[in-house]
Formats: C-alpha cells, sequence, structure tokens
C-alpha cells in the first residue's frame, strides 16, 4: 500500500516535468556555469570529465548500502535511500551531459526528497510506523519547489529549509538513542554539508588556485555530498539498531 503511495508521488512528478509546469523556474545551465574546463573532443556525456565521473560515486553508495536479507519496515527506510542515491547519480550525470533545463529541474527535484527522507527516517525511529504522515512529508517537499517559481533563489530557500529540519530531527533521534560515536557522525555530517554549499557556490572563485584548476570546487562539492549521504546511512542505521536494542 505504502510503496503505491510513494510510486503515485513519482508519477505526479515525472509528469509536472514533462508537462512543462516549472519552464519558468531558474536554473544554471551551460558550461560558463562550470570552472571545469571543457575537454576538446571527448563526447558531451564526459565534456567534464571529473563533474561527471563523481556521479558514478552515488550509484556506488546506493549499492554499497541496499539492504541484504529478510525485507521489513526497517530496511524498508533504508532501500527507499539507497535507490534514491542510485537514481541521483544518473540524474545528475544527465544534467551534466545535455545542459537542459528539463534536467536541471529533475535534479533539483529530486534533491529536496532525499534530504525530506532522511526526516521520514527520524520520525519512524522516534514514532513507529505512520505511511500517511510520511506520504505528507514527501508531498510537501515536493511542493516546497513551487517557491523556485516565485523566485529566482527560491530552490535554495527550500532546499535551506530541509537542511535546517533534517538537523532538528537528527539531534532530536540523537537524545533519544545517540552516543558519542553517533555524535561524531553528525558533526562529519554537518561539515560535508557546509562543503557541498560552499565548495559549489564558491566554485569559479576557487578556480583560480591550481588545486581547484582541474578538480574544482563543484566536483569537491559533490564529494562532500556523497559523504554526507554516506553519513546520513551510517547515523541512521545505527540510530535503527539502537532503537530496535531498547525496545527489546
Amino acid at each position: 500500500m505504502e510503496n503505491k503511495a510513494f510510486v503515485s508521488v513519482a508519477v505526479i512528478w515525472q509528469q509536472s516535468v514533462v508537462s512543462r509546469i516549472f519552464d519558468g523556474t531558474h536554473t544554471d545551465t551551460g558550461y560558463e556555469h562550470y570552472a571545469e574546463p571543457t575537454v576538446p573532443g571527448m563526447p558531451a556525456f564526459l565534456a567534464m570529465p571529473a563533474n561527471c565521473l563523481i556521479n558514478l560515486a552515488y550509484v556506488l553508495l546506493g549499492w554499497y548500502w541496499w539492504p541484504s536479507g529478510d525485507k521489513g519496515r526497517q530496511t524498508y527506510f533504508q532501500e527507499v535511500f539507497a535507490l534514491m542515491a542510485l537514481l541521483y547519480g544518473p540524474i545528475q550525470w544527465v544534467r551534466l551531459w545535455t545542459q537542459h533545463h528539463w534536467a536541471a529541474v529533475l535534479d533539483q527535484l529530486l534533491t529536496l526528497p532525499i534530504f525530506a527522507w532522511v526526516i521520514i527516517w527520524c520520525l519512524f525511529l522516534e514514532n513507529g510506523w505512520e505511511p500517511y504522515v510520511f506520504l505528507a512529508i514527501e508531498v510537501t517537499s515536493l511542493t516546497s519547489y513551487a517557491l523556485a517559481l516565485l523566485h529566482t533563489q527560491g530552490f535554495e530557500l527550500a532546499l535551506s529549509g530541509h537542511v535546517i529540519v533534517v538537523l532538528w530531527r537528527i539531534l532530536k533521534v540523537q537524545k533519544h538513542f545517540g552516543n558519542a560515536s553517533s555524535i561524531w557522525i553528525i558533526v562529519l555530517g554537518m561539515m560535508c554539508c557546509f562543503g557541498f554549499v560552499s565548495l559549489k557556490m564558491w566554485d569559479r572563485e576557487l578556480a583560480q588556485w591550481a588545486i581547484f584548476s582541474r578538480l574544482t570546487g563543484h566536483f569537491w562539492s559533490k564529494v562532500c555530498d556523497v559523504l554526507q549521504f554516506h553519513c546520513a546511512f551510517l547515523f541512521l542505521t545505527l540510530m535503527s539498531r539502537y532503537q530496535r536494542s531498547s525496545v527489546k
């Protein structure tokens, strides 16, 4: 039942992109928005080799964290999160490959429910199975992308709101089930989140330094993004084990 509900949300999301609802949103398209120079003679899908190939890391991350063994409600959250990682890499690669507006919109649209899934997983650990609440959160997350229609920085505003709520819920879970080890995971995750945002924002400014001339700020921001994704897996799976232990 819950899988059908989430599939329905995904179909609505896909139809929204295809039907050009978000044609008016601001996205950065074109190689001029990236500090990494294109390599003459390379095919379009490898025009910026470093920024393109780093997206394989998301696929490897999703494969690494794909749950094995018995499927249950605990592993369901990990499975969906791993699936998001598996999808996110190729979608970002297509954005770099095509430099098309719809690909950029799809990239941004998937980013928001990924953060929202962390909120949902935290709520499950605290309050148990509430599928309609979870569905409402994902719908709200996707709906918040409408801010991108209202302002050029609307997506960034929506993403900032997601990050703040994620941090709030993680700290609440930490208070209930965490220990010193999980605190360090949170600290590392926050550092990676800061690196993800700042390195991407200062991509072109950092390119004046030799160390960022080929492996640019945008590339390292994606490294930070993969690491914060990994930290989320580490924290939430660890808290899932502690939560099961406390119930017993």
